[in-house]
This record gives C-alpha cells, structure tokens and sequence, in this order.
C-alpha cells in the first residue's frame, strides 16, 4: 500500500496573483523583477507500509526474514524514513526492526505518519517513506507574452533548482532543513589552534655534524 503527499519544498513568492495573461503566460511569472525564481522544487513523498505478526511483542525469526526481504526489494537507502507504529506502544519488536534497520546505516525516525487501517494487537506496522524532489515546468521558456519593461525570465533558477533537486540525498530538507548536531564551535577550532600555536619554523635551518670529512 502507499501513499502519496505532495508538498512545496519553498515558499512561492509573496504576492503572487493566481491569474493569466491573454496568452496564457502566468503573470505572477510575467511580472517577476526579483532574483526568485518562479520554478521551485517541490517534494513528492510515498509510504510503503508492512504489517509484521510479533506474538508477545517479539518478531519471529521468520518475520525478520521477511522484513529483510521488503527491505531489500525496496531498496532501502539513505534518505529514506522508517517508523515503527505498535498497538499498544513500544514493544521489544521496535528493537528488532531497529536492528534490521541499522543494516543500512539508518535509524528509526519518531512520530509515525497516519495510514488506513488500525494495527492490530500483536502485530507492528514497518512504513518507510521515500521522497523525490522534482522542478515542475522546467525548463520554461514561455517569453511570447512579456511586454513593456522585460521581467526576469520565467526559465530563471531552473538549471540551479533542477541539480539541487536531483543532487540533494534527503529531500525533506528542502521542506524541514536539518536540524543542528549541537557540536561545540570550540572543538571546530582547536585545529586552528594548534596550527597557531605551533612554532614557527620557516627560514630556520638546522645543521647536523656527521663527523666525516
């Protein structure tokens, strides 16, 4: 089963006019003197979900297998998010999906999106969610229709925004940013320290006797 979630990954510009031109331009596009560009990401989000039997709150050997197998036919890979959602709340098979999860260098992410259907008691529901970001309209070269004084071309930021969109490895940092690891600024810059305070050995020449002739 999945499920679909469109979501726009950056705020459209303020005062934007939902109307068209004569010919069909849009004008919020035929009106743009900023260094915005009309053609921003937007991030698609799908969820796969797999309901797990887990009798007295463990899965079976037999359910890790095919946890494994899902797993891997998906793909399973970095920027993708995988939630665990329990009857009951937090069971010892959330550590055993974890396990299985940790194979691939991923973490169970908290706050589980909605799906249809309740799961059911001794059973645990895996979703893993997969965005992909795309720039819709471009390229856009729609200039037939400007007039008076030219306005920023409607193909602006489309080559910038499309490498961003297929570069970046989590999509929904285009939506939710990622939030800070809390790392000291003091430890970033001990290595400039030392390299400060380290004696300066330029021009210095240190001359060593053999005792040879």
């Amino acid at each position: 089963m999945a499920r679909t979630l469109s979501i726009a990954a950056l705020l459209a510009l303020s005062g934007t006019v939902a109307a068209c031109s004569p010919s069909g331009g849009d004008v919020a596009s035929a009106s743009n003197r900023s260094l915005y560009s009309v053609n921003q990401p937007v991030v698609q989000r799908t969820d796969y979900v797999l309901d797990l039997s887990a009798p007295g709150g463990r899965l079976p050997t037999s359910e890790q297998a095919r946890l494994a197998d899902w797993f891997e036919t998906l793909g399973l890979s970095y920027g993708d998010h995988v939630w665990v959602e329990e009857a009951y709340g937090p069971t010892p098979s959330r550590d055993d999906v974890a396990n299985l999860v940790g194979d691939y260098g991923l973490f169970l992410d908290e706050s589980a999106p909605a799906t249809s259907g309740q799961v059911q008691p001794g059973s645990v529901r895996v979703i893993v969610g997969r965005s992909v970001a795309t720039v819709p309209g471009c390229p856009n070269w729609d200039t037939s229709w400007r007039s008076g004084p030219t306005p920023t071309s409607t193909n602006y930021g489309c080559a910038t925004n499309s490498n961003l969109a297929a570069m970046i490895a989590d999509p929904v940092d285009l939506v939710l940013g990622k939030p800070g690891s809390g790392t000291d600024p003091k430890d970033a810059a001990k290595p400039v320290k030392v390299y400060r305070d380290k004696p300066a050995t330029v021009g210095a020449v240190k001359s060593e006797s053999t005792g040879g002739k």
